[in-house]
């Protein structure tokens, strides 16, 4: 596995970061004795620095856990190009008459074709109705690097290249594993005082990811049925009326200690926010948007409708949502499973746009898809290998869809493209395409720093995804 030369944080960011905490330092000198958690929640008031915000604006992360196969799902189409994939996967190659034709152009080479892959019917209609785009292998990079550069290692590279929890951290941190926050939970830091309840500011509907972990910001996690209840506050607590009770009066009871008094205000964070998310979700009348209640992906994002159909209730002009799907890590059984994730990804997705329809946000609410890593071009037998740049989906009403973004590799194993097995180098930043995707939901760029610790080291403005 590639491992990178060094991943200190650039001295610009630094700078610019050690002039933030200068800043929110003086703004709080007269804190003197306050609990130690005054800089973090008066930094929570004033972390705006994207200035007041009168719309409402949502970003989705979709995270495809195990690495999906691209080449499998964005398919060359022309009959040069189709040849090329066919020669290289084998077996696993869909035939041509099965595959979704788009007949859009913008953005390929000329003479070439593309089509995705016979289960997205759904998504196929998005893209012909132009509200969808789709990136081409993107991935991450420190540097924009070239092959020579990688085989020389003589630009910083992504730590722990081609394995899994290390790639989702870069993917959804920029920063190696073990990060305490994304860039996701960072965008939520910029906006936090924008939303009168800045609980509902990060909201995971998966569990628990670090892309939505922010300095300030705190990822609020829900089911797909709604809120997590602090049940043991309610009712009995180990069949003991007494026991929760006493716990209730934990989210009350006031205290000098301030262990005891940050905990105190922890839980009653949680509660309360329970019971504002819970009647705001009850007060908003039902979706006529159908959602496969057996496809978990799309049980996850109905619930990010309901949840932006209250957002009035919940005081949210800014939010970012996490999602997830597993099972992508398809070594072998390929052609078995990998057409049925396809089938469910489509589903979810298109059925939350319509949602979005529904209630009229369509053009507020963008999604996005993301994964560990792209996977090899070339067949092991059965499946496909650990890669690296990938291609993916960006759908909403915003989205100058119908087109290609970024640059098409070659389909040929040790290519220009091919760092080795037919993995890809991208030639696309996960930074570029979050620095487009975060100066749409309001970030000006001379904050995209303090979200994108590399984005300094790449041109900004490729990816015209919003027109």
């Amino acid at each position: 596995m590639s491992r990178s030369i060094h991943t200190r944080v650039p001295q610009g960011l630094a700078n610019l970061q050690r002039r933030e905490f200068l800043r929110r330092g003086a703004l709080l000198s007269a804190a003197g004795a306050a609990a130690p958690w005054a800089l973090s929640l008066a930094a929570m008031g004033e972390a705006a620095a994207a200035g007041p915000v009168n719309d409402y604006k949502a970003l989705v992360c979709v995270f495809l856990y195990g690495a999906n196969d691209h080449g499998n799902t964005v398919v060359p189409y022309d009959a040069t190009n189709h040849a090329a994939y066919t020669s290289l996967r084998g077996t696993l190659a869909t035939p041509r008459d099965q595959l979704l034709a788009l007949n859009a152009t913008p953005g390929l080479p000329s003479g070439t074709q593309m089509s995705l892959a016979p289960q997205l019917t759904g998504l196929k209609a998005l893209f012909d109705a132009g509200r969808m785009g789709v990136v081409l292998n993107v991935g991450p990079l420190v540097v924009p690097t070239t092959k020579a550069q990688y085989n020389a290692k003589s630009v910083p590279l992504p730590p722990k290249l081609f394995s899994h929890n290390d790639q989702q951290s870069v993917w959804q941190s920029s920063l190696a594993e073990g990060a305490t926050s994304g860039w996701g939970g960072r965008l939520g830091d910029l906006f936090l005082s924008q939303n009168s309840t800045s609980t509902f500011t990060c909201m995971n509907v998966s569990g628990n990811a670090v892309f939505m972990a922010g300095q300030q910001a705190v990822q609020y996690q829900v089911s797909s049925t709604g809120a997590v209840k602090l049940s043991a506050t309610t009712g009995t607590s180990f069949g003991s009326a007494a026991v929760s009770q006493a716990l209730q009066t934990l989210t009350q009871a006031a205290s000098t200690h301030w262990l005891e008094a940050e905990h105190t205000r922890v839980m009653k964070r949680a509660v309360e926010a329970e019971v504002q998310l819970s009647a705001g979700l009850a007060a908003v009348p039902a979706l006529t948007t159908p959602f496969n209640t057996a496809n978990p992906l799309a049980t996850q994002l109905q619930m990010v409708a309901k949840t932006i159909a209250a957002r009035a209730a919940l005081g949210t002009k800014r939010q970012v949502f996490f999602v997830s799907m597993g099972g992508f890590d398809l070594h072998d059984n390929l052609l078995a499973q990998h057409p049925g994730l396809l089938t469910n990804v489509s589903d979810a997705l298109s059925s939350f746009y319509s949602a979005t329809v529904e209630l009229g946000v369509a053009s507020q609410v963008t999604t996005f898809t993301a994964s560990d890593f792209g996977r090899t071009l070339t067949s092991n037998g059965d499946g496909s290998d650990h890669g690296w740049g990938s291609h993916h989906f960006v759908l909403g009403g915003a989205v100058a869809g119908q087109r290609f973004y970024g640059t098409l590799p070659a389909m040929a194993v040790n290519g220009p493209d091919d760092v080795g097995q037919g993995r890809l180098l991208p030639t696309t930043s996960v930074d570029q395409l979050g620095a487009t995707l975060a100066t749409w939901y309001g970030v000006p760029a001379s904050e995209l720093p303090l979200v994108f610790p590399n984005i300094g080291n790449f041109a900004l403005g490729t990816l015209p995804l919003f027109g």
